[in-house]
């Protein structure tokens, strides 16, 4: 039988069983709705509040400032435009970065469209955003700064409590999208000054379709749906509550024993990088070499197409994922890695590779075994290789 590694741990990662086994009840023997006053109801309501306590408890937070969303995705639509339009008596400028994720990106253009002013700050070559350009960029009718914690492609992590600092002392509003660093770093809301977080479960080995945005109390926030009295009002309909009871015990397990999960993912990082950098010539590491994510190793490897080099790996059992975009059906490379100085050449030759909680040390050799083969071989095919070789 093949064997098959999954290393793409950013894109989704396996539920733990310690997971399912506790939203199980919730399909079917608990099936109650939260809302409901009779017993069915009131059991899962307490329920509900257990994860909100799980959940809270992570980030320093207090329960009732975690508010439960279908996902990182909706998270950050809610922040950005909840509270651009919770202040856009106050003003209509809004600070991000060109490398967030889509989520946030897209919905700040959608805001440009709806009248609103968007500062899209750049990025250095490793990813970091300039504290000097964001101070620049504030404004008097600036209201919110929505700058990820951690990026999902490089790994790199910004500077959030700096940054949490400035917005603070203009009195503009902070989110961030920890959707990746949540679960992977110590994250204290209240130490680091964060007013808005977007999280989600899938991203620590908790089920699909439940996220949370953490709202400090007294941040002004337009609600996200109408309709009934969940969320304070301000997210309408009948609780997911088996995602919910998932999150808050993949949640509370996550961060179980943070520093070893760290230690752990940072020596088979590094182990990685170390041995392709000695087996690949002309591979580059993208994103910062320490200020980054714990599991992420994001690296170009010149003259090959990052799509053959994913088709390849997977064809020998392997799993990981491309910066490019040319997976989707477009031949666009990675709006993250343009944005750290990439030509586009280097870009569509990128590789994310992503480990986790059950990634072994035999994965890692195997990923040692099998890449450097398959970028010979693939290189092989290409005429920019063979005039490096040639030395023309």
């Amino acid at each position: 039988m093949r064997k098959k590694v999954y290393l793409d741990y950013s894109a989704t990662t396996p539920m733990k069983k310690e997971v399912l086994d506790e939203m199980l009840p919730f399909f079917n023997v608990q099936f109650g709705n939260p809302s409901s006053i009779h017993s069915f109801g009131r059991d899962n309501k307490t329920a509900v509040a257990k994860a909100r306590e799980q959940i809270a408890k992570t980030i320093n937070a207090a329960s009732d400032e975690i508010f439960f969303t279908a996902g990182g995705s909706e998270s950050d639509n809610w922040a950005i435009k909840g509270v651009a339009y919770a202040l856009k008596e106050k003003g209509k400028h809004i600070i991000t970065s060109k490398i967030e994720h889509h989520a946030v990106l897209h919905t700040c253009q959608y805001l440009e469209k709806e009248g609103f002013e968007v500062t899209y700050l750049n990025v250095d070559a490793y990813g970091l955003i300039s504290l000097e350009e964001l101070k620049a960029a504030i404004r008097p009718d600036t209201i919110l700064i929505t700058i990820m914690f951690a990026n999902n492609e490089i790994g790199t992590v910004e500077p959030v409590k700096e940054i949490a600092a400035m917005a603070k002392a203009h009195g503009i509003t902070f989110h961030t999208d920890a959707v990746q660093a949540y679960g992977n770093l110590p994250i204290d809301v209240k130490e680091l000054g964060i007013d808005l977080m977007s999280i989600s479960a899938h991203k620590v080995y908790g089920p699909k379709g439940i996220g949370a945005l953490y709202v400090k109390k007294g941040t002004k926030l337009h609600p996200l749906i109408h309709g009934g009295a969940q969320e304070k009002k301000r997210r309408a309909g009948t609780e997911n509550v088996p995602g919910i009871v998932g999150f808050g015990k993949a949640a509370e397990m996550a961060f179980e024993d943070l520093e070893g999960h760290m230690e752990s993912l940072i020596s088979k990082r590094d182990r990685l990088i170390q041995e392709l950098k000695e087996r690949i010539p002309f591979m580059h590491l993208n994103g910062h070499p320490t200020k980054r994510l714990p599991g992420n190793v994001n690296i170009c490897i010149q003259f090959i197409e990052g799509e053959a080099l994913l088709l390849s790996l997977d064809m020998v059992g392997i799993a990981s994922s491309s910066g490019s975009a040319c997976t989707s059906g477009s031949l666009d490379p990675s709006h993250v890695l343009m944005a750290i100085g990439l030509t586009h050449e280097v870009a569509h030759g990128s590789l994310r590779i992503t480990i986790g909680d059950f990634t072994t040390d035999e994965d890692i050799d195997y990923v040692i075994q099998q890449l450097p083969p398959i970028v010979d071989r693939l290189r092989q095919m290409s005429p920019l290789f063979e005039k490096v070789k040639g030395g023309n």
